[in-house]
């Protein structure tokens, strides 16, 4: 899945197409391209589209 923060391309994660909506979330604000961006902001709100992207809002 395309990682996604504010709209912009960060990272690529891989997710079983099965998978709940908190571990997606969990594995995508993981990753260490990601935390670059969202680092010491506050998170608003995440949009999963699933088997297609995820979108951190911060």
């Amino acid at each position: 899945m395309v990682v996604q923060v504010n709209g912009k391309l960060r990272a690529r994660i891989l997710v079983a197409n099965d998978a709940p909506n908190d571990a997606i979330e969990r594995q995508a604000l993981a990753d260490d391209n990601v935390q670059r961006f969202v680092d010491g902001r506050k998170v608003r709100r995440v949009i999963i589209v699933p088997g297609r992207l995820v979108n951190i809002v911060v």
